[in-house]
């Protein structure tokens, strides 16, 4: 046997649930920088136009101005969630551009994103579970 499990000393946190506050933690903080990363490329990359294009052959009007306002919203909700204020608004208004974004773009590709498809809807769904997982765990908090 490689290890004995009885052996290791494993810190032990104050859990809820089977999770720790540190996990909850780490998890808020990675979502936060998973979607601050978009908004950082979107605006370094000068794509926003580009994007606020593709928004309007959707259907929507001031295609730029509105894509403004989704990376505004990522960067502002990361924010948040890594300091843990006004956690449950800021999750939902990111859940709300990943649903948008698996309705608008993501569906159309299948869902695997990397080794088996192109653009899936994968990643979206992980980000989604990651952002109900926060939301219930500051209801939580709140109750505690």
């Amino acid at each position: 046997m490689l290890f004995n499990t009885m052996q290791m000393k494993i810190p032990r946190f104050q859990s809820y649930g089977g999770l720790t506050p540190l996990t909850l933690l780490i998890a808020r903080v990675a979502t936060a920088g998973l979607f601050m990363a978009h908004a950082v490329v979107r605006i370094a990359y000068g794509t926003i136009p580009q994007f606020g294009q593709f928004m309007e052959a959707k259907g929507f009007p001031a295609g730029e101005a509105l894509v403004w306002a989704i990376t505004l919203t990522e960067l502002v909700a990361g924010v948040l969630l890594i300091i843990g204020r006004f956690v449950r608004p800021a999750a939902a208004a990111l859940l709300a551009i990943a649903v948008g974004g698996i309705v608008l773009i993501h569906r159309h590709f299948g869902w695997f994103v990397g080794e088996h498809g192109f653009g899936g809807s994968e990643y979206s769904v992980a980000l989604i579970i990651l952002l109900l997982l926060i939301m219930a765990d500051d209801q939580d908090r709140q109750r505690r």
